[in-house]
Order: C-alpha cells, then structure tokens, then sequence
C-alpha cells in the first residue's frame, strides 16, 4: 500500500511540474490569438465597411428609407423618421468607431512598428490606404451628424471626447487625404490579397483618393466655394477614369460573407421592403429603362390576367408587399457586389462642377456620360441610352430650359444622380440635402410631427448620458440636436 501511495504521489508531482512548466500554453487560445495581424484588422475594417455601408437593416442602416428608394411593408417607423426607437445612430456610431475606424487604428500602429524586410517594402503604402479609408469614414460621419469627436476619438483613455467642428474635421481630412494620396503615388505593393477592394493596387488606390478628394470637395462645395475649386481641379487628373476603377466589396454566395441586401431580403425570409412610389412614379414619368434592373412588374388586375406595371409603395405607409413592385432578383443575389465608390458617381460630381465653373470639362457632355454609365452598368444598351437621352424631360438643354428652378442645373443633374444611385441610399439622400431635388414625399406620420426630410441624424442617445457635457456642446455648437438642423455644408 505504501508502494501505491508513493508512485501515487510520484505521477502527481510529475503532473504538477509539466503544467506549471506549460502554463502559458494551457492559457493560450490557438483559436482566437491575443495579437491580431496588422493586414487582418485592416481586412476586417473593409468588411464592416462595407456591410455598414450595404445592409438595409433598420437597425443600422436607414438610407435606402431615407433617400426614398424603398419604404417599409408592416413596421413603418424608420420611413416616417423614427430613429430613436431602435437606437440607430448609435448603432451606426458604433459600427463606424469600433469596427471599423478601431481596427484602422490598431492596423496602422501594428504596421508601424514591423521590421521585417517585406513588411518594411508595403508598410508606406499600407499605411497610406488605411490613412483613405480613415477620410472616408470621418467625412461619412461628419455627413451623418454634422459633428463628431475626432480629434479625442481614438484615444482610448479619454473616456470623454470632445466633438469637433465639422467644417475643421473636413479641412483636416483634405490635408490628410493630400498626404495619403502623395505617398502612394509611386506605385508598389501594399496588402496583396488582404485588401478586398483593390487587391492591393495601390495605383487604384491613388485614383480612389482623388476620386474621394473629388466628392468630398463637392459635398462641401456651397460653404467653400473657391476651396472646392482648388481641390476637384487637382484631383480631376488622377481621378476614376472608368467603371473599371470601381471600389466594390466583392460578396460571396455563403454566410457570413454575402451580401446583407440578400441577407436582409432573402436568407431573413421577411418581406419587408418594397420600391416608393417617390422612385418608381419617377421613372415611371421618364420611361427609364433601368426599371427593370431596379425593381419587379406587378400583375394589377383583378382577374390576374397579367396587367403588368411598376408600382410603388406610398412612403411611408403600410405597402402590403403582394400589391406592389419588389426588388429586382440582380439586387439580391448574394454576390451582389457592395458600393464604395465609383466612377458613375464621379461623373455626376464632375457634371456639378463644370456648372459651377471649375475646369473639369462640359457639364452637359459629363451629364451624358455620367446617365450612359448608369444605364450600361445595370445592364442596359447604347439604344437605351439613346432613347433615354432624346426625351426633353432628360435631353439636358430642354431639361434645363423647363426648369423653374433658380439653379436649374441643380434639379437637372440632381434628379439623375439621385435616380442613378440607387442601392447607394446614402449618396441619394445626401444628392437631395445638398440640391434639393428630386421633390420627396412626406409619410403620414413623421417624428415629432417634423415638416420636411430630415438633414441629419440626432446624436446617440448614449451620449447624451455618457458624454453628457461634450454632447451638450456639440448639439448648441451644431445648431440644435435634432433631425432638421442642416449639417455646414447644406447652405440652401
């Protein structure tokens, strides 16, 4: 028995030793590692980017509402402006700030601090690309609320930060994007296939800079005139020179990395969407042949003998989805690629600034370009493109010549941006804040009885307790919290 005891005793000291001696490998997660590669974060900065940007879950993303493509079947809150009870914008805070402006941030100090020598040959490059989608993000959040913490945002001891003023964020951003842009104009490698968007192209990459220069140049273009000049007319050169430049996610057919529009609207096997009649009677009006990419016919008669016409949902109001067009099947194919940034919204841009007076070329011969574009990248032909373009609601002299607008370009162009930017709800809504048209419905019951489309989005609740004394600065500074103050560049 003693013998049994002391082997016993033996294995057990044994046992002991070799797990204090493996200690640290009993504590390590193989599966989940403690530090993460500088590449991957920056990989998966894209992703959520991208599904931040793509899905129309009224959780987290309102723009398809919002810019009135589509309106909702049963639950109608987010189409009548009701942010506040699913806590959107801090959802929409969140995502930008944590998931991906976070991961931005810790991709470029890990890249930072590699040394060796292939790491050492991109690590410019990389961190110039992160430094592009840093301006992309800020400049979409500053569209968003108008003011945002920037300065304070990625320092993670101040539990507190400040909210910077939006027409400074943006003055720094263009400074930032200089820099970005001049750093990678040589060429070279970058990520390689940890880049989901180019690939690692960093020649891509520079015309995605002075394509972003562009648009954001444009967005602001009303509050600095001459600054906007400046900056599209340095940018025009080296800008997106064909739909082969497009920065798009490219989706797969399997969970997780399908598109959210499939997710939302298919893999869900809800039905809760369907096109506005603000879009369809639209089109409708223009006989756009780009209805039948967009959205579904439906049968409206009685007997179902196949009376078959686009209609629209009424904005904001309860669409039965049986009785009304639905999103086209292209749209909500899984590997439906998700919209950054592309050359068709480029010419758009470029057709405004010739208007007002940059050298970028002709405003009606980029307008051409720009309706071409669109219709042959859903799928349309030049003979489409043709007829489209000979109606005098479209043809750009007799358009302009019948408008009653003070700015005529700005209903002409603005109404084609906003009908080509479809599935790019944020670019429409925007198209809208900035020039005021296409006219929009009101839904039956906006929040707080609000009287016109709203031009920003309130500041999230969170804040209001969390970062109480900074929230209340920002919301005096930014002109009031509330869903119809205009954001520093929405002058008209």
């Amino acid at each position: 028995m003693k013998k049994i005891y002391y082997l016993l005793f033996i294995v057990l000291a044994v046992f002991a030793s070799s797990c204090t001696d493996d200690f640290e490998d009993w504590n390590t997660d193989d599966k989940n590692p403690a530090e993460v590669a500088g590449n991957a974060l920056f990989t998966n900065a894209e992703k959520a980017l991208s599904d931040q940007l793509s899905t129309p879950n009224v959780n987290l993303n309102n723009w398809s509402l919002w810019s009135q493509y589509w309106t909702e079947t049963t639950y109608t809150d987010e189409a009548n402006f009701d942010i506040v009870n699913r806590n959107v914008p801090q959802n929409v805070f969140r995502i930008f700030y944590r998931r991906v402006l976070k991961d931005l941030d810790d991709a470029a100090k890990l890249i930072a601090e590699e040394e060796g020598v292939e790491e050492l040959a991109t690590k410019g490059n990389r961190l110039h690309i992160i430094e592009m989608l840093n301006v992309y993000c800020y400049s979409r959040l500053v569209d968003i609320f108008g003011m945002v913490p920037y300065t304070d945002a990625m320092d993670i001891d101040n539990v507190y930060p400040s909210y910077d003023d939006g027409a400074a964020i943006y003055a720094d951003l263009f400074t930032r994007l200089d820099a970005a842009i001049s750093g990678l104009a040589s060429g070279g490698d970058s990520f390689g296939s940890a880049d989901l968007f180019y690939n690692g192209d960093a020649v891509s990459w520079v015309k995605f800079g002075n394509t972003l220069k562009i648009k954001m140049a444009i967005v602001t273009a009303d509050a600095n005139s001459a600054a906007s000049k400046t900056a599209v007319e340095a940018a025009v050169a080296g800008a997106f020179t064909s739909s082969a430049d497009d920065c798009l996610m490219p989706y797969l057919t399997s969970s997780p990395n399908f598109n959210p529009i499939y997710d939302n609207l298919v893999a869900s096997g809800r039905d809760d969407y369907v096109p506005t009649n603000t879009l369809v009677d639209i089109m409708n009006g223009l006989d756009d042949p780009r209805r039948d990419n967009y959205f579904t016919l439906i049968d409206t008669s009685a007997t179902g003998a196949g009376d078959y016409i686009y209609l629209g949902g009424d904005y904001g109001e309860s669409s039965a989805f049986a009785n009304y067009s639905h999103v086209s099947a292209p749209v909500q194919e899984a590997s439906f690629k998700g919209i950054i940034l592309t050359y068709n919204e480029l010419l758009f841009y470029l057709a405004e600034a010739a208007e007002r007076g940059y050298s970028v070329g002709d405003a009606e011969d980029l307008y051409i370009d720009a309706i071409t574009e669109s219709i042959l990248w859903w799928g349309g032909t030049q003979t489409e493109v043709d007829t489209y373009l000979a109606q005098p609601e479209v043809d750009y002299t007799t358009a302009l010549a019948a408008s009653s607008a003070t700015y005529p370009w700005r209903e002409v162009i603005g109404t084609q941006s906003w009908i080509a930017s479809y599935i790019n709800g944020f670019v429409g809504w925007t198209t809208y804040r900035r020039l005021d048209y296409p006219a929009f419905n009101m839904p039956p019951t906006p929040y707080n009885d609000i009287t016109e489309v709203p031009t920003r989005f309130t500041f999230p609740i969170n804040e209001q307790t969390l970062n109480a004394v900074n929230y209340a600065t920002a919301a005096s500074a930014v002109g009031g919290d509330e869903l119809v103050t205009k954001i520093f560049w929405d002058i008209y």
